[in-house]
């Protein structure tokens, strides 16, 4: 039997009767309105629905379908392909998704995931096919023949997933009877029970009083896409929602939960060293920070080095500062022996961070004007 883990909470109680008129309403609704075309819910392989997992953490279901998702599954089709896949590699095809610290784990945990092989995990077996969601083969997963944790135990030990994410793993691809939390899901929590400012411990409890877990795939993906698409953040669609018979705060949805006073976002400012030597070659150093780590960089310094060329400002919002950054050019007439000079072509197979393109999108505009200008000759002053 899987393990699952519980709230410490106190859970709400709810009448058997009220409780399952509520899952025949929202089975109904689901089964009218629901996402059911999201590539994630047509599939029962733990590591496709584990991607999607990961990626939905802090980014919108649109830009994770129309630019990443099906992507990153072409070039890691399997667990075994992420695991083997060098870091620069899988950081690039995380380019541009930001929180690259998942980025990171995805490609340990697939690691961790391909050295214990099923020979190694003898207890480990893929439970029988349930009655909701996508069938699949039992015993067998499509992620190359690696044997997925398909515990919470198991899943929490590996880098990167928290309970959330491990709870999911075990209600989309194993049907185990767990609850999820995520953002949608806990504003949906917050105003059936009237909560204004609940803690996580109780929104899990919350979540799982309300679990339908017959059907616990089906139900976890109806909870999500009632936060996305009726409970939403302002003027939610109460009239049409299948939640109306429990629900205590429909009266005024928008006070649950209530909205957190948002802190002020400090600046930085910092210079962007952007070295070119004499054949064109950009410096650009490894990153090995937690922000950044993994990606590739112009380097950041607190000082201007005297003699560069100033050509400009570029600004990035990360999630808990803003950084401005001055940028510098300095010409270095040697043509260095070291790797961390790249030429153009290099530089695009190289993961950078937003922040960087925009640095290396200012150097290339500036040597574009140059350029024209050198063609264009010394302009004539007027007589």
């Amino acid at each position: 039997m899987p393990q699952r883990t519980t709230s410490k909470a106190a859970a709400p109680q709810i009448k058997p009767a009220m409780l399952r008129k509520f899952h025949a309403a929202l089975s109904a609704w689901y089964k009218t309105h629901g996402r059911h075309d999201l590539p994630w819910r047509q599939t029962g392989d733990p590591y496709r629905i584990w991607l999607s997992e990961v990626m939905l953490q802090q980014t919108q279901v649109a830009t994770v379908l129309a630019r990443f998702y099906h992507p990153f599954l072409e070039t890691f089709p399997t667990v075994k392909a992420l695991a083997d896949a060098p870091r620069e590699k899988v950081m690039k095809a995380w380019e541009g998704l930001g929180y690259y610290t998942r980025a990171r784990n995805l490609h340990e945990a697939a690691k961790q995931i391909s050295n214990l092989s099923p020979r190694a995990r003898p207890g480990v077996h893929l439970p029988a096919q349930k009655k909701d969601g996508p069938r699949r083969k039992a015993g067998v997963t499509s992620s190359g023949g690696i044997t997925f944790p398909d515990t919470i135990e198991d899943l929490l030990a590996l880098p990167g997933i928290g309970r959330n994410t491990a709870h999911a793993v075990a209600a989309f691809a194993y049907h185990h009877p767990v609850a999820i939390l995520e953002a949608n899901v806990k504003r949906v929590v917050a105003r059936i029970f009237a909560w204004e400012t609940p803690k996580d411990e109780q929104l899990w409890a919350g979540a799982e009083a309300l679990l339908n877990r017959d059907k616990p795939f089906d139900h976890n993906q109806a909870m999500m896409d009632l936060g996305s698409l009726i409970c939403t953040p302002k003027k939610p669609a109460c009239v049409a929602c299948p939640a109306n018979a429990i629900c205590e705060g429909q009266q005024a949805p928008e006070l649950y939960p209530a909205k957190k006073v948002k802190k002020q976002v400090p600046t930085r400012e910092l210079f962007i060293h952007v070295r070119e030597d004499a054949s064109g070659r950009l410096f650009l150093e490894a990153r090995d920070t937690k922000l950044l780590g993994g990606l590739y960089g112009f380097p950041q310094v607190s000082m201007a080095s005297h003699g560069a060329e100033h050509l400009g400002t570029v600004t990035h919002v990360y999630s808990h500062f803003k950084l401005i950054g001055t940028v510098l050019h300095e010409r270095v007439s040697a043509k260095p022996n070291s790797p961390d000079w790249h030429t153009r072509q290099e530089i695009t197979a190289l993961p950078l961070s937003k922040l960087d393109h925009k640095v290396l999108a200012l150097v290339e505009n500036c040597h574009s004007q140059q350029k024209k200008r050198s063609k264009e000759g010394p302009r004539k002053r007027p007589r």
